[in-house]
């Protein structure tokens, strides 16, 4: 063997799953819309067109995304309280979240094929259902916690005080703007504490899905028909 070929990295062996690794690695360096199989192969040190051998195209990726980060969920054995065993598992997926970011969109976004990707999924449901929720009413709560969590773990990554505490000049200015609300709650507006956010806002909303549960109300007016009636 040839001393410059002795001094060459070895070719990367591709798979699904260090291509999957490298498109996350993408994501979390470039975001989502930076994603292709250019990039992708780029960052293996490969030729784009040797991807396809193991997917599809970008889509493909997207999805191949989503379920690994679904996939690798902690899941919490259950309690039988559904209180608790929903904060547990908002709590692992938040965990999982906060290594990428950037990819926790594609959850809401992307098509799930794997049966390892719906566990989380089969999971929050079962809570639901075992709590008393009916199977439509299951999907409409699961739904919502599962927006709820990723937009409060977007807010986390990427929040900033909306009004900075120690700034006269914009302190002045909003005072002076006539916006006697904002003006109230400026200080608080100004402190952004990851940990207590989230934990206000997750419980709000399980407690929000439990008693929608135990009292649900009206139910979802029917569209009307072609008639109009």
């Amino acid at each position: 063997m040839t001393e410059a070929r002795r001094g060459r990295p070895p070719k990367p062996l591709l798979s699904r799953d260090s291509i999957v690794a490298a498109t996350l690695r993408v994501i979390d360096e470039e975001g989502v819309a930076a994603v292709g199989m250019r990039s992708v192969a780029r960052d293996l040190g490969v030729d784009a067109k040797s991807l396809y051998n193991h997917v599809d195209g970008k889509d493909a990726l997207l999805d191949a995304v989503a379920e690994r980060l679904l996939a690798g969920l902690d899941l919490p054995d259950r309690t039988g309280d559904p209180r608790h065993d929903l904060r547990a598992i908002a709590d692992s997926f938040r965990a999982r979240a906060l290594a990428h970011p950037a990819a926790a969109p594609l959850v809401l976004t992307r098509q799930l094929a794997s049966l390892e990707a719906l566990a989380p999924t089969n999971a929050v449901l079962a809570v639901l259902r075992d709590a008393g929720a009916g199977a439509e009413e299951a999907v409409h709560l699961l739904r919502m916690l599962v927006a709820t969590l990723i937009g409060t773990v977007l807010r986390e990554v990427s929040a900033a005080p909306t009004f900075g505490g120690d700034d006269g000049a914009r302190r002045e200015a909003l005072e002076a703007s006539g916006m006697a609300a904002l003006v109230e709650v400026a200080p608080y507006l100004a402190r952004f504490d990851r940990q207590a956010e989230f934990d206000y806002t997750v419980d709000l909303a399980i407690g929000a899905v439990l008693g929608r549960i135990s009292d649900p109300g009206p139910g979802p007016r029917t569209p009307p028909g072609p008639t109009g009636r």
